[in-house]
């Protein structure tokens, strides 16, 4: 005999089978874009920039043939908080991106044959100069300092604090919708220059270990990127890294004892490696690398630093060297990027 089902449990059921059939043809389409881009693309040949309003989306899709051109096939798109975000709106500031200039976007790069990989710096970087950004502006019990530094003074950039038990719902809903506009198979967290971490104002984190701290912030968010929304995950590299057995500045790598992290963290993970200094050696690529982690080499200004840091990575034969990404920061406008000498004399050596 067959047991009768509540109501309850019939309802229950339907919705779930409603939601897997309405998401499985969108995460079948993603997932074969994915592989077949991956297929197309062994060698990653990435652009990072900020962009935060419709115009600076639209000027970027004239400039995509050009990029293609040179051989680019992803950009990371640093979002932020800069999109019309409808779960948290107050999040938004005055300028922002909608989510039908995105999918232009979107579209517009596929076209050329690039992947649009989404970011939303996570955990640090929550401040600039004088200036919250907005989760912390409108969540300050977010915040790793509460009530500390006026103005941000004596600070360098604001950390959420990884214990707070609301700051991923937050969080993760933003992931949710900037994922989804983008159609993204993989996702920016940032995770850089977190120098504000176990902070003996935090009630929480006060007397805490940093790597430990740190880690429990990139698990949980690899929880969700990965293991729920099935992206890929990408991070800046420099908390992994021990600046003084390494040899890196404070900027670049930990002082501040986070580097234990890179023991904690999922190794399907994506380090973007970035230094901006001239070496004739980058020992960070080949040590994490051979902590079985791929690596995307992200590399800036000046040109000459930017040259060797490339072709150092290049010489790593490793089949986890993924390729090379050119960080802006802001030096260069979108409509001159396919102009930039860091782009146009480093990107075709990675063909």
């Amino acid at each position: 005999m067959v047991p009768k089902l509540s109501s309850t449990i019939l309802i229950s059921l339907f919705l779930f089978a409603f939601e897997i059939r309405a998401a499985s043809p969108f995460n079948e389409i993603q997932s074969t874009r994915a592989k077949s881009w991956h297929t197309n693309n062994p060698v990653w040949r990435g652009v990072h920039l900020g962009l935060h309003n419709n115009e600076e989306a639209g000027t970027l899709i004239q400039q995509l043939p050009k990029l293609s051109k040179l051989g680019v096939n992803a950009l990371v798109v640093e979002v932020n908080y800069s999109f019309d975000y409808q779960s948290h709106p107050e999040i938004r500031p005055g300028q922002f991106i909608t989510k039908a200039r995105a999918r232009e976007l979107v579209a517009a790069a596929r076209g050329q044959g690039i992947n649009v990989i989404p970011q939303i710096n996570c955990l640090g970087h929550q401040s600039w100069s004088r200036n919250t950004g907005e989760l912390l502006k409108h969540y300050p019990q977010f915040d790793e300092t509460p009530d500390q530094y006026p103005e941000n003074k004596g600070i360098y950039c604001r950390s959420w604090c990884p214990q707070n038990p609301e700051v991923n719902k937050v969080v993760f809903a933003l992931i949710d919708e900037l994922a989804d506009a983008f159609e993204a198979n993989a996702f920016h967290a940032g995770m850089d220059e977190v120098f504000v971490i176990g902070s003996e104002f935090c009630p929480r984190c006060k007397g805490g270990d940093p790597g430990q701290l740190f880690a429990k912030a990139v698990n949980d968010l690899h929880e969700h990127i990965v293991k729920e929304r099935n992206m890929e995950m990408l991070i800046w590299g420099d908390r992994l890294l021990d600046a003084k057995a390494l040899g890196f500045s404070l900027w670049e790598a930990a002082t501040n004892r986070t580097q234990s992290a890179v023991e904690l963290i999922p190794k399907d993970i994506i380090v973007c490696d970035w230094h901006y200094g001239q070496k004739t050696n980058y020992p960070s690529v080949p040590y994490l690398l051979d902590k079985g982690f791929r690596v995307w080499p992200s590399g800036w200004q000046p040109l000459d630093a930017t040259k060797a840091f490339s072709a150092f990575s290049r010489q790593q034969k490793n089949p986890r060297m993924l390729g090379y990404l050119c960080t802006t920061w802001g030096k260069v406008k979108v409509q001159n990027l396919a102009e930039w000498p860091p782009i146009t004399e480093v990107m075709p050596k990675w063909k």
